[in-house]
């Protein structure tokens, strides 16, 4: 094995707040751990990717991370982050063929920029530690008991960021030889007379500690996707013997849809409509009314798994609208539950859902109350 990357994902993000750990926390659809490997897989330089975590939190990481090249089970984590390094480096030094070159990379940093895993396995071929920086651009002041005492020189100062790249044994003898606790793992290397190069970092490297780092990182991804317009349409006739339900309510009404499914027109035209934008076929592709376990399904199932191909793309959900068409039922009375319906099996804002209805003024199979029509259009927000 030539390079392999510690994903560090133990921390509790005690300064963040909230009952879920910042790693695991939504971003665009995906865990902020998954876009955090993501990134740091996206050079496709690194042979094995090995999480570290709290022992508890390992199935939810696995499943976060499922389907990455390289990835293994995650290593339990320590108390302390240079604990958990260490578990981690102990782990790779276990294997049969342990790696060169590691990386080491907070979950909580979910945009690694382009070329910064090529720019420190670089500099490692002339340092055995290397690390991407930020020169300090404010003015720095020391403080005590909410006064100034005194201005830093800022000169010289670097912030620093994550990935950081190490040769694997010096940085496996500096875990072994620490005693003392360390903010980062070139901090080790420092203390043990290592040399530790700088290469540039990036503003757009955040790392999310307070929530307003979570909006800003979103701001940042947001800016990077492309969006996508899909439309659906759909018609079932009106039945003797079937609920009505459209939009995912059920509509007190003498007559019901005709259909495979519950035959909601509302639903099925905004999966269409979903599929559309992501590229993905029809509704018909993903469960086809030949099959039989898709008789009088909840056609709810259908909207969560278009709302999953979502995620699965690493996009988001701009906006979705469906018109019903129809002389009757009057739709008005229930478009609010419709929205919320929506939202909720979508899981968006529901100010990101729109349902209204039309009708055709008493024209065609609508107009004489044979059938019911819906067609819908749907956004997405995509990675290019």
């Amino acid at each position: 094995m030539e390079i392999a990357a510690l994903l560090m994902a133990a921390g509790r993000g005690s300064r963040f707040g909230g009952e879920t750990p910042k790693q695991f926390l939504p971003l665009l659809g995906l865990p902020v751990i998954r876009w955090a490997a993501e990134s740091l897989l996206a050079e496709g330089r690194v042979d094995a990717l090995l999480p570290v975590c709290a022992p508890e939190e390992a199935p939810r990481v696995a499943a976060a991370l499922e389907g990455l090249p390289g990835l293994r089970p995650p290593v339990a984590g320590g108390a302390t982050r240079r604990e958990s390094v260490r578990a981690g480096l102990e782990a790779l030094a276990a294997a049969a063929a342990p790696p060169r070159l590691v990386l080491v990379h907070d979950a909580a940093r979910p945009f690694v920029p382009p070329g910064t895993v090529g720019r420190l396995l670089a500099a490692l071929e002339r340092a055995p530690g290397a690390i991407p920086a930020q020169p300090v651009a404010d003015t720095l002041k020391r403080a005590e008991g909410g006064r100034i005492v005194a201005t830093v020189p800022r000169e010289g100062l670097y912030r620093a960021q994550t990935p950081q790249g190490f040769r694997f044994a010096a940085l496996l003898a500096a875990h072994r030889a620490a005693r003392d606790e360390a903010t980062d793992d070139a901090a080790l290397l420092e203390a043990a007379g290592e040399a530790v190069a700088l290469i540039p970092g990036a503003e757009t490297n955040v790392k999310i500690t307070f929530p307003e780092d979570l909006a800003r990182v979103e701001s940042l991804l947001l800016a990077r996707l492309i969006p996508r317009t899909g439309t659906g349409f759909d018609v079932h006739r009106l039945v003797e013997g079937r609920p009505l339900v459209l939009c995912g309510v059920t509509i007190p009404f003498p007559l019901g849809l005709a259909g495979h499914s519950d035959a909601d027109v509302g639903i099925h035209a905004l999966c269409d409509a979903i599929y559309g934008a992501l590229a993905e076929g029809d509704i018909g592709r993903h469960f086809p009314p030949s099959e039989a376990r898709w008789k009088d399904a909840d056609s709810a199932a259908f909207l969560r798994h278009a709302a999953a191909r979502i995620a699965a793309r690493g996009g988001v959900l701009a906006s979705a609208d469906v018109t019903l068409i129809c002389e009757r039922p009057k739709i008005a009375p229930h478009a609010a539950a419709m929205r919320a319906r929506l939202a909720a099996l979508l899981g968006t804002p529901v100010e990101r859902v729109s349902v209204k209805a039309t009708t055709t003024e008493g024209l065609g199979f609508a107009g004489r109350g044979e059938g019911i029509a819906a067609q819908a259009a749907a956004t997405v927000l995509l990675p290019p």
